[in-house]
């Protein structure tokens, strides 16, 4: 190759990563977007003519292009830890107490104030200047890597300017501003497609795309919020902020450095009543005691840096009109009372709806049609009513009474005693809950179906083409190529899905099934004591309730079940597909390897996440414990372990274990 083209191609990346960082994160472009897009586009068509010269961090892989299957999981070289909330004045002055007592009160201590970003946290790494991976929090220990759909967030940097070091991570919150969620939501609304909830999930959903070219178009931002550097090269959290942002990252100008208690509440204030104003969304602010040294001897607990809190803002509260109640159908035929209100603006977006959970709620406020309700939007994404004005309501004719016939089918409801909510019984002609069943089958933390989601199934279903779980697998090419948005790809995806989803092991199998209070976790405690569907459909309500956690109601709930001819008939189908329905020889073996124990875990751990080992635990047979007792058997110790249980452990005589003395138990 021409020496001189190589160093052009290097030139115009330089070039390129030196315009980006002016316009997307100085906000001071010097060339016009034609002149940038001639460059960009002279250098894509360069690295097509010479491949040798790929590399993963051209500013040409901004606009995306590789299609994933899946995401790997990678642990956190340091864990991504919470953070623990706050929501008052005192209970911020009794935090600062507590660190002047630790640290000794003639410490001196500043404090950065930073905005809390309402988005998802991101990590990520560098060597050389170079971005090299980016993993999701995750459970904290780990992570999914989505390195490839973060290169094309333009306020990444994927090269460094100056003295960075030569090896460190960075944290930070990946968001959609409000502008591009109402852009995108209104493009939907045109293609007739379902609407997203809020620029967190969005923004949060977005990342977990396969597709990084959809990343791309989503115009996701990145604010940066705090370096890790191994080798002591940063000595505060501000000047850590003011290196990043000399580095090439995107910092932002909102933080402050507080040096009393005065000065942090001005700042929290502030944002409080201007949050907003700004063009994302916060749920509050982050207040970190500055200097690194006494970060580290503060340390952290089992679940959060001692050194940080969150303060969070109270949830907006708006007064509207109520207009009527609808109610709606759920997959197990729980029935939810929905408020439908006079539109109001609460925290910059418009609500109309408000959940209304059950019938006691409407009985608590005695509610009629014309009442002025309080509505609050905190964390969820349907707003609920916390009130209403006793001054201003409507007719005493008009107040609200819960339906006595399903919405969806009209059979009649029913409300056992001691429930609150109300169930329609018809389960196999009730349209929504048939829907509802065949979208908890597929989904994420059942079958995981790759190909298929909830708006697919609706269209199977409303096009004749299935009408239940098990004729998802009887589907032929024929059914699917005349459907709307189902070209070649799309059912070759579904067909995937569906052949790799006979290899999921029986506990996710029976969570799939739907079986009325039968979770994730019930299913797992299941399967570890009976290990193929026959001996459950055979199992006595005396077989179920001995095994840990099955009580009364979820033991009748599984009779119940394979009392009904139809579910045995699904099974049947089921099982002729190629589902799994027995746990395999080597796992039943394993079952009873920790039987005699109880574990109780505590602290952060390197090989595995907490979710895993409580997995590993359970899978041979032992159980998890959240409290220390005479019968515990062993406390498995990570990093940091509460003090609390260390004392406790200690005091009872109760054998504390590493996690490579547990890994040793396991491969014994």
């Amino acid at each position: 190759m021409n020496e001189d083209i190589k160093r052009y191609i290097f030139k115009l990346r330089k070039e390129i990563h030196y315009h980006n960082h002016l316009y997307y994160i100085k906000d001071s472009p010097v060339i016009s977007d034609y002149e940038f897009d001639q460059k960009l586009k002279n250098l894509n068509s360069l690295e097509l003519k010479y491949p040798e010269l790929n590399d993963p961090n051209s500013p040409t892989k901004r606009v995306g292009g590789g299609v994933l299957k899946s995401f790997e999981a990678k642990n956190h070289k340091h864990p991504m830890y919470s953070l623990q909330n706050t929501y008052s004045r005192q209970e911020v002055e009794n935090w600062i107490i507590k660190i002047k007592k630790i640290l000794g009160d003639k410490v001196p201590i500043s404090f950065t104030c930073e905005l809390k970003y309402d988005g998802a946290s991101i990590s990520l790494t560098y060597e050389n200047g170079v971005l090299i991976k980016a993993l999701t929090r995750g459970d904290g220990i780990q992570g999914d890597d989505i390195t490839n759909n973060v290169r094309t967030i333009k306020t990444v940097p994927l090269i460094l300017d100056g003295d960075y070091p030569n090896f460190f991570e960075i944290r930070g919150e990946i968001l959609m501003t409000k502008r591009v969620f109402k852009d995108l939501n209104e493009k939907r609304k045109l293609n007739k497609l379902p609407l997203f909830k809020n620029p967190r999930n969005t923004a949060s959903g977005s990342l977990k795309t396969q597709d990084s070219k959809i990343v791309a178009n989503r115009k996701l931002i990145c604010y940066s919020y705090s370096v890790i550097c191994e080798n002591r090269e940063i000595n505060s959290q501000f000047e850590g902020l003011e290196k990043a942002k000399s580095w090439g990252f995107n910092v932002s100008g909102k933080s402050i450095l507080a040096k009393d208690v005065d000065s942090i509440f001005v700042f929290l204030d502030y944002w409080n009543n201007h949050r907003y104003d700004l063009p994302y969304e916060i749920d509050g602010a982050v207040i970190k005691v500055n200097n690194i040294n006494l970060q580290n001897k503060l340390g952290f607990t089992s679940k959060f840096p001692r050194w940080a809190i969150a303060y969070k803002y109270n949830a907006e509260q708006t007064m509207t009109k109520l207009k009527s109640v609808t109610f709606q159908v759920g997959r197990t035929g729980a029935i939810t009372p929905v408020a439908e209100l006079e539109p109001v603006v609460i925290s910059g977006t418009l609500v109309k709806r408000a959940s209304l959970h059950n019938s006691d709620q409407i009985e608590k406020f005695g509610l009629r049609v014309g009442d002025l309700v309080k509505v609050e939007k905190g964390g969820e994404i349907i707003p609920k009513i916390v009130g209403i004005d006793e001054l201003i309501r409507g007719n005493k004719s008009s107040k609200i009474s819960f339906i006595e016939k399903c919405p969806d089918c009209d059979s009649l409801l029913s409300r056992e005693d001691g429930e609150a909510i109300h169930y329609c019984l018809n389960i196999d002609g009730c349209k929504q809950q048939i829907i509802g069943l065949i979208q908890h089958f597929i989904s994420r933390n059942a079958m995981d179906i790759r190909g298929l989601g909830s708006e697919t199934i609706t269209m199977l279903y409303e096009n004749g083409k299935i009408n239940s779980i098990a004729d998802l697998y009887d589907l032929k090419t024929s059914d699917l190529i005349r459907l709307d948005r189902m070209g070649e790809k799309s059912i070759k995806n579904i067909f995937e899905g569906l052949k790799e989803s006979k290899t999921k092991p029986f506990n996710k199998v029976l969570f799939g099934l739907g079986i009325r209070y039968v979770g994730d976790t019930v299913a797992k405690k299941i399967t570890n004591s009976i290990h193929n569907i026959d001996e459950l459909q055979d199992s006595t309500f005396e077989d179920l309730v001995i095994i840990d956690e099955i009580g009364e109601r979820i033991a009748k709930s599984i009779i119940s079940y394979f009392k009904n001819f139809k579910n045995l008939n699904l099974i049947k189908r089921l099982k002729k597909s190629g589902l799994t329905f027995s746990s395999s020889f080597n796992e039943n073996i394993n079952k009873t390897k920790f039987s005699e124990f109880k574990f109780v875990i505590s602290g952060v751990f390197n090989a595995y996440s907490r979710n895993k080992i409580k997995e590993l635990i359970t899978e041979n047979g032992g159980q998890v414990v959240s409290s220390i007792s005479k019968k515990t058997s062993f406390v498995l110790a990570g990093e940091n372990m509460g003090p609390s249980k260390l004392k406790k452990a200690t005091d009872l005589d109760i054998s504390i274990i590493s996690e490579n003395q547990f890994i040793k138990m396991l491969n014994d």
